[in-house]
């Protein structure tokens, strides 16, 4: 399983972007995949995770909202969907996939290279 994080740019205080997470390999439906950022000198943060189907999403702590996490298993895509970006969100935002649903970094085997997005003020 391969994946390929794209999206990322620099963007003003309040505005949008939309990550893409292509997957390649097979059995991509039976793969949970879930988005973590990492800012320098910081830990990997746990952002949103989507199960196989699509039908369950969970996010890390206060972020429900602002970010919206979906898939199409017909395109092998997972897209993260950011509004209302503040200064905080400047990160690299890693995509990950792995067979438990959780917000435990550690629980994914696979992961894509990362994608940079900064929020200027």
């Amino acid at each position: 399983v391969q994946l390929q994080a794209s999206g990322g740019g620099l963007v003003q205080v309040g505005g949008s972007l939309r990550l893409s997470c292509a997957v390649s390999g097979e059995a991509f439906s039976t793969y949970v995949v879930g988005w973590f950022r990492q800012a320098p000198g910081k830990e990997r943060d746990f952002v949103a995770t989507v199960t196989g189907t699509g039908a369950g999403t969970y996010y890390g702590d206060s972020l429900k909202g602002r970010f919206t996490i979906s898939r199409d298993n017909a395109k092998n895509t997972v897209w993260l969907q950011i509004n209302s970006l503040k200064p905080e969100d400047t990160s690299v935002y890693y995509c990950a996939a792995g067979k438990k649903y959780s917000s435990d970094w550690r629980q994914y085997d696979y992961w894509g290279q990362g994608t940079q997005v900064t929020v200027s003020s």
